[in-house]
């Protein structure tokens, strides 16, 4: 083992408002495989798919599960994990098995805490950039056998960045990134959102996340902080002092972090010298009907036989012969993915609304729906509540139904949200509303 360590508000979408309200004393209630969530249109499981990567087996088996026991549907995470929707409450005990028999339950006692996002197209594209899964295998191996660990909510997120920095524009609680991206001999690990990073062997790079993971556990104590953003200024400033201060050899320096997450372009993605190409397609609102959930598992047996979900609600299917990508891609079309940045679809998020959601004002997704239009050059996210749950990260338009059914659509940026446009109830002039906001001038 590498020698590194020497210890073991309603109108205005502010982060760290929403943050400190999330540091709660009832208790962790995200939901997992063994507890699960009641929602208006049943019950609720959220499978951890560390890295978002899927057997073909494992892909079957979430078919399996939600077309036996839920509504059918697969429905993807904006942390590229899966949701099984339309459970029945006692379902319990013929899930957990059948998820379990394919390897998505590998420790009861860390389901809910294994939030890991990684560079989907990492060791996959023209960019000499390392692959990521000896890191994703070993963090994975750590968190579960670490006691402490089972202590993280259900919130708190991890990333490893192969050094493009799509994940590390995440704000994820620990990222880790390949550094250099070329090589990756090093690593740069970050505590929180801010720019201070701590640069450290590559090889030691999982067992730090998890010590950082376990440091911000004991500093969460007396304010009960679900996630780094949660806890008091002071407290959050210095926790990567306290990191380094565990580590051997981890030299403090600055890293900006990266102003918006770009995901994969959907189409094949540009393979350089690599004998086989990867094909990206995107999930419209993320919810996979059985049919298309198939086309991506058949696409992925006649290729390198996995799956990669994003946290962009997409799925990337390596290994596929050039020969055969095109072809390939036409069938994943057909099936109504997102394979080419002309889709009305490319950009288009929202919550799951009514009448899946008690919180939500309304149908968001049957709106979004209706006002599709040509891409705009900015992501857009409805959302049925003030919560906006699953809203990207960087610059976006913040469409938000409001009571009465209006809506409240705003332009975020990095340097704070503009002046909100209302669209009053049953005003045509939504979608024309919502395409002005995505093409700012």
């Amino acid at each position: 083992m590498v020698g590194m360590l020497a210890a073991m508000s309603a109108s205005a979408l502010s982060p760290r408002s929403q943050g400190a309200a999330c540091a709660r004393s009832s208790g962790d209630a995200c939901p997992g495989t063994l507890r699960l969530h009641q929602a208006d249109d049943g019950a609720l499981a959220r499978v951890r798919i560390p890295g978002g990567i899927l057997t073909t087996a494992q892909a079957e088996a979430l078919y399996e599960a939600a077309g036996r026991l839920g509504d059918g549907d697969v429905h993807l995470t904006s942390r590229g994990n899966v949701q099984l929707r339309g459970l029945a409450p006692d379902c319990g005990p013929e899930l957990a098995p059948l998820l379990a028999g394919a390897g998505l339950l590998p420790s009861e006692r860390h389901e809910r805490v294994r939030n890991i996002v990684a560079s989907p197209l990492s060791g996959l594209d023209d960019r000499e950039s390392p692959d990521l899964r000896p890191w994703l295998t070993e963090l994975d191996r750590l968190l579960c056998r670490s006691e402490n660990a089972t202590a993280l909510s259900g919130r708190f997120l991890f990333a490893l960045d192969d050094g493009r920095g799509d994940v590390d524009a995440l704000g994820a609680d620990v990222t880790l990134v390949a550094h250099p991206p070329a090589g990756g001999s090093t690593a740069l690990l970050r505590v929180g959102a801010g720019d201070t990073a701590l640069r450290l062997p590559a090889a030691d790079a999982p067992r730090a996340a998890l010590l950082a993971a376990e440091t911000f556990l004991h500093a969460a104590r007396p304010s009960g902080a679900w996630r780094v953003k949660d806890l008091p200024d002071d407290v959050r400033d210095a926790l990567p002092d306290r990191v380094a201060g565990q580590l051997t050899g981890a030299v403090r320096t600055v890293a900006p972090r990266p102003a918006g997450a770009v995901p994969p372009a959907p189409g094949q993605v540009p393979a350089g010298r690599r004998p086989a190409v990867a094909l990206s397609a995107g999930v419209p609102l993320g919810r996979l009907a059985p049919a298309q959930w198939q086309s991506l598992t058949a696409t992925a047996r006649r290729c390198a036989g996995e799956l990669r979900l994003t946290p962009w609600r997409g799925v990337v299917v390596p290994g596929a012969a050039p020969d055969l990508a095109p072809a390939l891609l036409a069938d994943l079309a057909a099936a109504g993915l997102i394979t080419g940045p002309a889709s009305p679809w490319t950009g288009v998020g929202a919550c799951i609304g009514r009448p899946g959601c008690a919180r939500s004002l309304a149908d968001v997704r049957a709106e979004a729906a209706a006002s599709v239009g040509p891409p705009g050059r900015l992501p857009v996210h409805w959302s049925g509540c003030e919560r906006r749950c699953g809203h990207p990260h960087g610059e976006w338009v913040d469409v938000v139904a409001t009571p009465g059914g209006g809506h409240r659509i705003t332009v975020v940026r990095d340097d704070g949200p503009r002046a909100p446009v209302t669209v009053a109830p049953g005003s045509d002039s939504l979608a024309a509303a919502v395409a002005t906001a995505r093409t700012p001038s």
